[in-house]
C-alpha cells in the first residue's frame, strides 16, 4: 500500500515524554511519506520526567519544552492526554485503528538493594521522592514523613545529587523552582542537618556531572564535607578519565580541602561505601544504616574490606537506577526491564517499535533520546517503504475519537494542556513563583473543564 495525503501512514505513539515527542517530530519532518500521528499518555500532561522527573531549581533544562509544544501544535500530531494504553485503549484496539505503534512510555520503576531492612518506614526509592517533590499525581497525595534529621542517598548519579540537593536547600533557595507547594510546605519544617551520599566504587567512578557537583558548594545554609582518603585515585586512573571525571575530582579535592564553616547542614560525599543493612529502631521505622568499606579490585570492582560503620540516619532514598515496567499486550523482558527490540523494531511484532528508556535501559540525558528515537522512526519508515507494515483496513481519528467517547474517557487535548499550563504559570506569579503545580489528576481535571467553557 501507499500512503497518500488522503491515507496517510497512521501512528500511535505511546508516551508523550522526550523519547515519544522526538518521535513524533522525526516522523514530520521527513517529506517522503505522509503521517498522521497521535502521541497518548496516561496523564492529562505532556513531557513525562522533564515535567516529573528533571530537578525543580533546573528550571533551564525544562525550556526545551518550548520546542515540544511545536511538534505537538504541528496538524499532523494530536496530543491524547488521560488515556491509558492497555485499558482505555486495549493494544488489540489500538492494533485495529493503527498502522504501527511507537512506545516511549520510559522507565518509571526502580531497582532495589536488595539488603534487609529495605521496607522499613522511611526507606524508598529516589523515585518515589523525586515524584512526590515534582508533583507527579501517583505521588502528591503520599505523607512524606521528613522527621530525619539524617538521609542517606545511596547512589552518585545526578538523581542521587538532586534529591540530596533538595534536601540541603532552604524555603529561600527553593521559592525560585518550580517544586510541588506540598514538598516546599514540608521541607520547610525539615530538621535535616546531614545528608550522606554513598557510592560503593571510588570518584573516578561515579556518575554524575560536575555541574551539579559544584552546586554543593554554593548553597546557603549547607556545606559539603569530603573525606581525602576516599577519593585517593591512581595516577593511572587519572590519566585514563575523561575530561569529566577529571573535573569532578578536582571539585572534590577542593571542597575535601575546605575549612569547616559550620554551616547548619552538611552534605557528605562518601565514596567506597555499600549499604549492608538498614536498622530497625524498634518500632518499624529507619533507625540507622549500616556500610561496609569496599576497596576497589585490580578490575575496578568494589570489594567489601570487612569494616563496618553505622550512619545516623532515619530516611534512606535509593538511586541506584530505574527499570521499565510491563503494559499489558506489550512483550516486556524482565530481566532487563525494557521492551525486547532490534534497534528499535519489537522483536517479533510487525509494525511495532521502540525507543528511549524502554527500548535501551536508563542511560543518557534528554538529548540522547532524540538520536534514539530517530534510530528507530528510520526503520518504521524502511518498513512503510517496503511493504513490511501491515496497513490497517479503515483508520482515522474520527474513529479512535468515537471509540473513546464510547467508553466515557475524558480525553485531554493539547488546547486543555495549554489552558492548565497557563492556570499554574498564572497561580505561580501570585505567590511569586514560576510555576504552581496541580498536583492531583483530580484537581487538573476540574481545572481543564473550567476552561473549557
Amino acid at each position: 500500500m501507499t500512503f497518500t495525503p488522503d491515507r496517510p501512514l497512521r501512528v500511535l505513539v505511546v508516551g508523550s515524554g522526550p523519547s515519544g515527542i522526538f518521535a513524533a517530530d522525526a516522523l514530520i519532518k521527513q517529506t517522503e511519506i505522509p503521517v498522521q500521528i497521535d502521541v497518548l499518555d496516561r496523564l492529562p500532561t505532556p513531557y513525562g520526567l522533564v515535567r516529573y522527573g528533571v530537578a525543580p531549581d533546573h528550571l533551564k533544562i525544562k525550556s526545551v519544552t518550548a520546542g515540544f509544544e511545536k511538534t505537538l501544535s504541528d496538524p499532523r500530531v494530536r496530543f491524547l492526554g488521560n488515556v491509558s494504553f492497555g485499558t482505555e485503549l486495549t493494544y488489540d484496539e489500538a492494533k485495529g485503528h493503527y498502522d504501527a505503534l511507537f512506545y516511549t512510555f520510559g522507565a518509571s520503576s526502580d531497582r532495589r538493594l536488595g539488603i534487609p531492612g529495605e521496607d522499613l518506614t522511611g526507606s524508598m526509592s529516589a523515585t518515589e521522592f523525586v515524584a512526590w517533590y515534582n508533583g507527579h499525581p501517583d505521588a502528591a497525595a503520599r505523607e512524606m514523613l521528613l522527621s530525619a534529621t539524617g538521609v542517606a542517598v545511596v547512589g552518585v548519579g545526578n538523581v542521587a545529587l538532586d534529591v540530596s540537593r533538595i534536601l540541603s536547600k532552604t524555603v529561600t533557595e527553593l521559592r525560585d523552582s518550580d517544586i510541588a507547594g506540598h514538598a516546599l510546605d514540608a521541607l520547610e519544617h525539615s530538621p535535616v542537618k546531614d545528608v550522606w551520599i554513598l557510592g560503593r566504587r571510588g570518584a573516578a567512578q561515579a556518575k554524575f556531572t560536575t555541574r551539579e557537583l559544584r552546586e554543593f558548594g554554593e548553597l546557603h545554609l549547607s556545606e559539603p564535607v569530603v573525606r581525602p582518603e576516599e577519593i585517593q585515585v591512581s595516577q593511572a586512573d587519572e590519566e585514563a578519565a575523561d575530561s569529566t571525571v577529571k573535573k569532578n575530582l578536582e571539585v572534590l579535592r577542593a571542597f575535601a580541602a575546605r575549612a569547616p564553616e559550620d554551616k547548619a547542614r552538611r552534605l557528605h560525599l562518601r565514596f567506597l561505601v555499600s549499604p549492608v543493612e538498614i536498622l530497625d529502631d524498634g518500632h518499624g521505622h529507619v533507625g540507622g544504616l549500616k556500610v561496609e568499606r569496599n576497596r576497589l579490585d585490580e578490575s575496578g570492582s568494589a570489594v567489601g574490606t570487612g569494616e563496618y560503620e553505622v550512619l545516623p540516619v532515619q530516611m534512606v532514598l535509593r538511586s541506584v537506577g530505574y527499570r521499565g515496567v510491563q503494559i499489558q499486550g506489550v512483550p516486556f523482558d524482565p530481566s532487563r526491564g525494557v521492551i525486547p527490540n532490534e534497534q528499535g523494531r519489537v522483536t517479533g511484532r510487525v509494525g511495532e517499535y521502540t525507543a528511549g528508556w524502554i527500548k535501551r535501559g536508563p542511560s543518557g540525558v534528554i538529548g540522547t533520546n532524540k538520536a534514539d528515537a530517530v534510530e528507530s522512526v528510520k526503520l518504521l519508515l524502511e518498513d512503510a517503504r517496503n511493504g513490511t507494515l501491515q496497513p490497517v483496513q479503515s483508520s482515522s481519528r474520527e474513529r479512535i475519537d468515537a471509540l473513546l467517547s464510547a467508553k466515557a474517557v475524558d480525553v485531554v487535548t493539547l488546547a486543555d494542556w495549554k489552558a492548565l499550563d497557563a492556570h499554574e504559570l498564572m497561580t505561580g506569579q501570585a505567590q511569586g513563583r514560576p510555576r504552581a503545580k496541580v498536583p492531583s489528576k483530580a484537581q487538573m481535571l476540574e481545572v481543564i473543564r473550567g476552561g473549557r467553557g
